[in-house]
């Protein structure tokens, strides 16, 4: 009997130290707080090495990858309760790199609320990247953060740089260069391959903002890198080595589309 009591208050014990943990702080009108998002750079479901992981494509064809840069902007939050939070644009531009210590962003100011899901532009949007320099700053800013990732001659962002060795490569230095970027043109017409990535959180997670809070909460998005390649049209590094500025960078960009998603929140 007395067993039989010891289980149930051990079990009412965990209960309640498991229903305060899971249930959503209250907060106020007007709050706000930060929000941590780390990409976590992946091929398939290992986790990308620059220079010494070696891969195979659905071509068959192994690779190394020695660079790999992205634009993430335009960042929407939405919120449980139905509503979407804008990030200001001006505060909405980064460039992940893998070969920095770290692939996470903070998002600050953001109203207090429990937030489900995100959506962004994979890219860098068609005013901004034909707007005068003096506006384009930190991760835009082509002689600085930016360097290696604008066109110059063409008037516009790499949006996503991939490359790396392998030996089916046609170049003369045997590696492959995928160069994407095109947003639709300014006074020409061309492809546009902005896309823009929305993402829900598994399950009931959900990100919990709040004014004060000790420790941001963390979304954690996997990018499979072996998307780019890998798709609705799987691309041929032997026969695909060099992808810059051409119709064909729209198969790419295609690809890549789905390589985002969310493993996981944490809010402590």
């Amino acid at each position: 009997m007395f067993r039989n009591i010891f289980v149930l208050f051990a079990a009412s014990l965990f209960c309640f130290a498991s229903c305060k943990k899971t249930t959503p702080l209250e907060f106020q009108p007007g709050d706000k707080g930060e929000l941590e998002v780390e990409f976590d750079n992946v091929i398939g479901g290992v986790n990308l090495q620059l220079n010494t992981g070696s891969y195979t494509n659905a071509s068959g064809e192994t690779f190394k990858v020695s660079l790999l840069n992205y634009y993430i902007s335009n960042i929407k939050l939405q919120n449980a309760d139905g509503t979407t939070y804008t990030v200001p644009r001006d505060s909405s531009y980064f460039l992940i790199k893998e070969e920095n210590p770290s692939q996470l962003i903070t998002l600050r100011d953001i109203p207090a609320g429990n937030y489900t899901g995100i959506s962004f532009v994979l890219g860098v949007d068609s005013l901004k990247s034909t707007a005068p320099v003096a506006e384009r700053t930190g991760a835009l800013d082509p002689a600085a953060a930016g360097a290696g990732m604008y066109w110059s001659w063409n008037s516009g962002y790499i949006f996503l740089k991939m490359e790396g060795p392998s030996d089916v490569a046609t170049s003369g230095d045997k590696k492959f260069r995928y160069h994407i970027g095109g947003f639709g043109g300014f006074s020409t017409p061309m492809f546009n391959n902005i896309k823009q990535i929305s993402l829900t959180a598994p399950g009931t997670s959900m990100a919990e903002v709040r004014k004060g809070k000790a420790e941001a909460p963390h979304i954690h998005i996997m990018a499979d890198a072996s998307k780019v390649m890998n798709g609705p049209m799987n691309i041929s590094i032997a026969t695909n080595t060099t992808v810059m500025v051409s119709p064909f960078s729209v198969n790419i960009a295609n690809n890549y589309v789905s390589m985002f998603s969310i493993d996981h929140i944490h809010n402590d």
